[in-house]
């Protein structure tokens, strides 16, 4: 596989995952439940 190529895939993949998270972070539940669960660990 060429480096450009490769380059592009990680790209394509970081910005999913970025998109990903910010879509999770805008629903009020999933922070909601997140601060629940991080808290229980205490």
């Amino acid at each position: 596989m060429k480096t450009s190529a490769r380059k592009f895939l990680w790209h394509g993949a970081a910005l999913a995952l970025l998109l990903a998270v910010f879509a999770l972070y805008a629903r009020p539940d999933f922070l909601v439940t997140l601060a629940d669960q991080l808290w229980s660990c205490f």
